[in-house]
């Protein structure tokens, strides 16, 4: 596997001040959303396939679609042997179900073939880079997914860059809002601490920040505690947002 595929290669060494502005953010999110402790939600196998149903696909629904696909079917196998037709139709309620259904039965073939059993266990024992480099191999698994199990069941040191983070983080500018996934990722990365709960709790919080607060379209920058340290508020809300109170003391 070309590492080029998981690891962007950063071509200047990021600031003093903008690793301190990633905390800030961190620290001040985290006091705004609550901090959460770092247990595996799910098992591996669930937390892998699970975030591949949650492309485009809301969380309701990815639920209901997992629970469909194993109360019809069963086990893994049964999952990885089922009819295509069948498979996608249980998987309904997850957008792009006939891709899905797809993935799933050849990432499931992949895993069973090469290890025997329906289980990613393994990857607790593998480096980051090379349960990266396994995981992103598998049909339909990208970087988020693969970030995304590696941290939340293994604790390794990585953080899933969603579209609310991405936006989020764009937004405050700890990354351009051009970078990749790939890219943001390496770069938040060489901004925060290598400590698994940091980068659990720092996606989290930028997970429920962007979807409540700052929001796609018209972020509700009036609720936001990072207005100060903002690009996006600085350059687009701060000159109106200081007119708007300045007239409003000038009448009192």
């Amino acid at each position: 596997m070309p590492k080029a595929k998981t690891k962007a290669l950063l071509q200047v060494e990021p600031s003093p001040a903008l690793r301190a502005k990633a905390m800030e953010v961190y620290e001040r999110l985290v006091q705004l959303h609550g901090a959460m402790p770092l247990v595996p939600r799910r098992e591996p196998m669930h937390e892998l396939i699970s975030t591949m149903l949650s492309h485009r696909t809301n969380g309701r629904n990815e639920d209901l679609a997992y629970a469909r696909m194993w109360q019809r079917f069963g086990s893994w196998e049964a999952i990885r042997d089922a009819p295509l037709e069948e498979l996608t139709e249980a998987l309904t309620p997850a957008n792009f179900s006939g891709a899905k259904a797809l993935n799933i039965q050849a990432t499931l073939r992949r895993i069973i073939e090469a290890r025997g059993e329906a289980s990613i266990d393994f990857l607790r024992e593998l480096s980051t880079d090379e349960a990266m480099a396994w995981l992103v191999a598998l049909p339909g698994v990208g970087v988020k997914t693969a970030t995304l199990t590696l941290l939340f069941c293994f604790h390794k040191i990585v953080i899933p860059v969603d579209t609310h983070l991405h936006r989020v983080d764009g937004r405050i500018g700890l990354i351009g809002p051009k970078d990749s996934a790939v890219v943001a990722h390496d770069i938040l990365l060489s901004l925060l601490p290598a400590d698994p709960y940091v980068l659990f709790n720092f996606h989290i919080a930028n997970l429920r920040h962007g979807q409540k607060i700052c929001v796609w379209g018209t972020p509700r920058c009036e609720r936001c505690p990072l207005t100060d340290i903002c690009d996006w508020y600085q350059q687009n809300r701060a000159s109106s947002d200081n007119r708007a109170s300045i007239r409003s003391h000038d009448k009192s």
